[in-house]
C-alpha cells in the first residue's frame, strides 16, 4: 500500500468526518434532537453521493486510485456512519415507541438504497 493512498484515505476522513459533524449538528439544530434526523440525513446523502461517483465514474471520468480512495474511502467513509444509526436505534429502542424505530431502521435502509439509485440515474442521464 501506497504512501499516497494513505493520505488521501485519511484526508478524505478528516474532511467527512467534518462534515458529519456539521450536517449532524445543523439537523439538530433546524430539526431537533428527539430524532436522530442528522444520521438518516448524512447516511442518505452519502449513499447518493457514492452512487453518483460511480456513475460518473463509469461513464466519463477515470479517478486515480488516490482520488477513489479519497472519496469513497476517506471521504464517505467517514462521512457516512454505521455506527451511529445502530447507536440511534438502540436509544430509539429503549423509549419503547415501536414507530420511531421502524421509520428510522426501514426509511434508512430503504432510503439509502434509492438515494444510491437516484444518484447513478442522475449521473446516467446527466452524462450518459
Amino acid at each position: 500500500m501506497s504512501p499516497g493512498l494513505l493520505i488521501s484515505v485519511a484526508a478524505g476522513g478528516a474532511i467527512g468526518a467534518v462534515g458529519r459533524f456539521v450536517m449532524m449538528n445543523a439537523a439538530g439544530h433546524w430539526l431537533g434532537h428527539g430524532f436522530p434526523n442528522g444520521t438518516m440525513i448524512v447516511n442518505i446523502l452519502g449513499s447518493f453521493l457514492l452512487g453518483a461517483f460511480l456513475e460518473i465514474s463509469a461513464l466519463a471520468w477515470s479517478p486515480s486510485a488516490e482520488v477513489r480512495a479519497f472519496i469513497v474511502v476517506g471521504f464517505l467513509g467517514a462521512f457516512t456512519t454505521f455506527s451511529t444509526f445502530s447507536m440511534d436505534t438502540y436509544f430509539l429502542l429503549q423509549k419503547g415507541n415501536p414507530l420511531p424505530i421502524v421509520l428510522y431502521v426501514v426509511g434508512s435502509v430503504v432510503a439509502g438504497v434509492l438515494a444510491f439509485l437516484l444518484g447513478m440515474v442522475v449521473f446516467r442521464h446527466i452524462l450518459g
